[in-house]
């Protein structure tokens, strides 16, 4: 269903302990500043687990653990630079918004308008930055029954997902309390050292020369998004499919998408293209010494997999374990040594050869499809519990629209085997892809979150 959202107030929520002015300027690493500039967003909803707590106690509660948290966060208190290459550290404090819902959340859940979901986010969450553009940003919604929606903004120049995931934990840690919870939060001690490891310099040409890449994912028409739920049976159904090595459930899922997303570009344009699959990945156990999960920054790279119909397979769709395979191996080019690459003296070159050859691809093959991975799986964040329980949903938002990119974001579903995907892309492939009947067979669409397995 639809759901209307009312603003109550805003405000600002400032760490609770200064930022030391040696640490007032927080100079983005390379890699940050080569990510786009909007916010990652993601929305957890808590029922009113304890029924008669008064939700203003909740709300202190969140206010006070978070300026507690952005202390030892400090650069998410602060605002980012007009220039994108910096954050100053000002103790402007997070941009907090309370807002009521027109429902219960039972109703809403039942079956959610994914297009309302960016109602319940404080900041539009592909829109640019507006002043004084802070790098976080909070929004609770209030439902009717009393439960809780916690839409979380931070610009992705200083978070990916693991350090949200991170973030989270600090913060829910400080919020629960108690002995268990302060241990875990002593250990979550940030370390941003993603600057350290992949210095800026003073050529910002290699975030110029990314431009044509990002630019390149993206094309128009009218798009849809649709959440496509795998559970944890069809998982396992999944990997029996496939010959030895079966692979991770993200790589499966992502080979069966990529390759049900091929057949419907295929059904609607009457012609077999090129496709291009991309990945993020996360550098943190791909370097030696591996990093800790509390290493903070966007520790990612893009690993790209490519596949061509009229010279691989002209007479047969692709083999799903082959599919796979090449999500599988992608993946794992971005190990130790590529890292050292990008670490290593020419580590700019090695990144734009990166951005050029996925270029290349989608102005030689021409008409390539592109589809976008980037996997929230094992970050945690169905485990945030600020004292009350823990989420039942953690959500991204649907997008619709003229100008899109074939994007995919897998997710795990609560009980952490299965993955949910939130699936944007042109809306006459999305009706191909829901009546496939492969997909059809292991997923479910648009199920109700409250009836996850």
């Amino acid at each position: 269903m639809k759901l209307e959202v009312k603003t109550i107030s805003k405000q600002t929520i400032k760490p609770s302990s200064p930022t030391p002015p040696h640490l007032k300027t927080f100079h983005l690493s390379l890699l940050d500043q080569l990510l786009p500039p909007p916010y990652a967003p993601l929305i957890l909803f808590y029922p009113n687990y304890q029924g008669g707590v008064v939700s203003s106690s909740r709300l202190d509660a969140l206010k006070s653990s978070l300026s507690e948290t952005l202390t030892r966060f400090y650069p998410l208190a602060g605002t980012l630079s007009p220039d994108d290459l910096a954050i100053d550290c000002d103790d402007r404090g997070a941009n907090f918004v309370e807002a009521r819902a027109d429902c219960t959340m039972n109703r809403f859940l039942t079956q959610p308008d994914l297009l309302s979901l960016p109602k319940l986010l404080p900041v539009d969450p592909v829109g640019p930055i507006v002043e004084p553009r802070h790098v976080s940003n909070v929004q609770v919604t209030e439902f009717a029954c009393g439960g809780i929606a916690i839409g979380i903004c931070i610009s992705h120049k200083i978070l990916d997902g693991v350090a949200l995931g991170t973030f989270l934990k600090a913060w829910t840690a400080t919020a629960a309390g108690g002995e268990e919870e302060k241990e875990t939060n002593s250990a979550l001690n940030p370390n941003f050292i993603a600057g350290t490891l992949f210095p800026a310099g003073g050529s910002h040409w290699l975030r110029d020369a990314s431009m044509p890449m990002w630019g390149s994912f993206f094309k128009t028409g009218k798009c849809v998004t649709r959440r496509i739920v795998f559970d944890s049976a069809a998982i396992r159904s999944l990997k029996a499919r496939i010959i030895s090595p079966a692979g991770t459930r993200v790589e499966i899922v992502s080979a069966l998408l990529w390759k049900s997303i091929m057949e419907a570009s295929e059904r609607v344009t009457g012609t077999q293209k090129p496709s291009l699959l991309t990945h993020l990945v996360n550098l943190r156990k791909r370097v030696e010494p591996p990093l800790s999960e509390n290493s903070l920054g966007n520790l990612l790279w893009i690993s790209s997999a490519k596949h061509d119909p009229k010279t691989e397979h002209p007479s047969k769709p692709s083999d799903l374990g082959e599919l796979a395979g090449k999500v599988r191996e992608s993946i794992s080019k971005i190990d130790d040594g590529f890292v050292g690459r990008l670490r290593g003296k020419g580590s700019e070159s090695a990144m734009a050869e990166t951005f050029d050859e996925i270029v290349e691809m989608k102005m030689k093959k021409e008409g390539a499809d592109f589809v976008g991975f980037s996997s929230w799986c094992r970050m945690g964040f169905y485990g945030s519990d600020f004292g009350w329980g823990k989420p039942i949903w953690v959500s991204s938002y649907g997008v619709g629209g003229s100008v899109f990119m074939n994007l995919v974001i897998l997710a795990d579903t609560p009980c952490g085997e299965g993955v949910e995907a939130w699936v944007t892309m042109d809306e006459d492939e999305m009706a191909v892809v829901a009546g496939n009947e492969e997909m059809t067979k292991f997923a479910k669409f648009d199920p109700s979150p409250l009836v996850f397995d």
